[in-house]
């Protein structure tokens, strides 16, 4: 079959790599793809905000299923105009995707099917947010309503830092996304990330993750799009997993479908785990970056059969099969990365590095520019390992790093350090 996955960053480069090794494949583009892409799966120039476009590039290339990797897509109704035009889509609609899309929505939705989350509440006015702050006091949360690529959440410790969040929002600094502003009550414990697969009607868990949001060693500093992740994640025991698939992902499915927005594609559940229970943080409409990199090692092939089994209709019939392994990646990003930082400083190196079933690079910004690879993001580069135990996992990354010449690049060297 001929598949279109559509995207640019490492998440895309590793659902190419794991859907390019299933027979099924035949023919694969990633729109618009990047260098590292390129060397597996062909690249197209295509916007694919802009769903006529998508919809006429498919048919011009006889595309039989489309695979969306972000959200921003998701979020405008790409997988409405696909589907509309009779071609197979792994993603969500434009409503279903509002999981993603709208804090505030999401919050609404745990209401109405008694999910456990944060207590919450919403404002589009700053005088009252900093009030209802300045009443609840800190340790508080403060996320943009909308879209930020990650980036809207602040984790305020200080009463200072909290209405700082709420000056930065209402200023602007998150652009529309901060027009409205969801504040929450702090949840303590451990974070972690779950993902499931749903059709609309069934749902078939397909693994778990934790990542390293902060830029700095111990997860300290500013928080990024995500600087490593592991799988499994081995605070989300089988019992808290049972419990977050009964008390949280199958009642908000149930509350989709009662609302007629089916949610079809991948629910990527934020967990917060405390006493051994687990609460709502968000959800996301598509998979984690970087937590694909992790899962699609560890799947591989088989994670085309899983996606066509979703979009299909049919998930009461699949199963994922796991090996009992674990894997790990490490993000290499550009200095000053996630505030100011430079592009099109050189990479070498990553020729030298064997990539098989157990060691991949996944590239996440990179351009090919007079036959050199150069970085064209913040994050840049995602080496990504699997072993018997993490421990093996991890080692076996960071040996990776030490063979890449990047000088202009960093990387946290402690990726993996609750689990392990």
């Amino acid at each position: 079959m001929n598949i279109l996955i559509l995207g640019s960053g490492g998440r895309e480069h590793a659902l190419a790599w794991a859907l390019r090794q299933n027979p099924k494949c035949d023919r694969l583009i990633v729109a618009p793809g990047n260098a590292g892409i390129a060397g597996l799966a062909e690249t197209a120039a295509l916007d694919i905000m802009d769903a006529a476009k998508v919809v006429a590039f498919c048919e011009a290339n006889a595309i039989d299923f489309v695979v969306i990797g972000p959200e921003a897509p998701l979020s405008v109704g790409v997988a409405d105009a696909t589907r509309a035009a009779g071609i197979l889509t792994f993603g969500p609609s434009a409503k279903a995707a509002q999981l993603e899309v709208s804090k505030g929505f999401t919050k609404e939705i745990c209401d109405a099917c008694g999910a456990p989350t944060a207590a919450w509440a919403r404002f589009n006015e700053a005088d009252a947010a900093r009030a209802y702050i300045r009443e609840k006091g800190a340790p508080i949360v403060v996320k943009a309503d909308g879209l930020a690529a990650g980036k809207g959440v602040i984790v305020a410790m200080t009463l200072e830092e909290a209405l700082g969040a709420i000056d930065d929002m209402f200023g602007g600094e998150f652009g529309t996304a901060g027009a409205e502003v969801v504040i929450e009550e702090f949840m303590a414990g451990e974070e972690a990330s779950f993902f499931i697969l749903t059709d609309g009607v069934n749902m078939l868990p397909i693994g778990t993750a934790q990542d390293h949001k902060r830029v700095g060693e111990g997860d300290t500093g500013p928080n990024t799009g995500g600087m490593g992740a592991y799988s499994p994640a081995p605070v989300l025991t089988p019992a808290i997993q049972q419990q977050a698939l009964e008390e949280i992902v199958l009642p908000t499915i149930r509350e989709m479908a009662r609302r007629g927005t089916p949610y079809q594609g991948v629910l990527y559940a934020g967990l917060m785990i405390e006493n051994g229970r687990a609460r709502l943080v968000e959800y996301n409409a598509r998979f984690g970056d970087p937590e694909t990199q992790v899962l699609m090692m560890r799947l591989g092939g088989q994670a085309l059969d899983l996606l066509l089994a979703c979009a299909e209709g049919r998930l009461d019939q699949a199963r994922a099969n796991w090996a009992d392994d674990h894997a790990i990646t490490v993000v290499m990003a550009a200095q000053g990365y996630p505030g100011a930082y430079v592009k099109g400083s050189v990479i070498g190196g990553l020729d030298q590095l064997s990539e098989d079933s157990c060691h991949m690079v996944f590239h996440a910004g990179t351009s090919l520019k007079d036959g050199q690879i150069t970085a064209s993001g913040g994050r840049v580069l995602n080496v990504t390992a699997r072993g018997a135990t993490l421990a093996e996992a991890r080692d076996a990354a960071y040996q990776m790093i030490g063979g890449i010449a990047w000088p202009e690049g960093f990387c946290r060297k402690d990726i993996g350090w609750r689990a392990l």
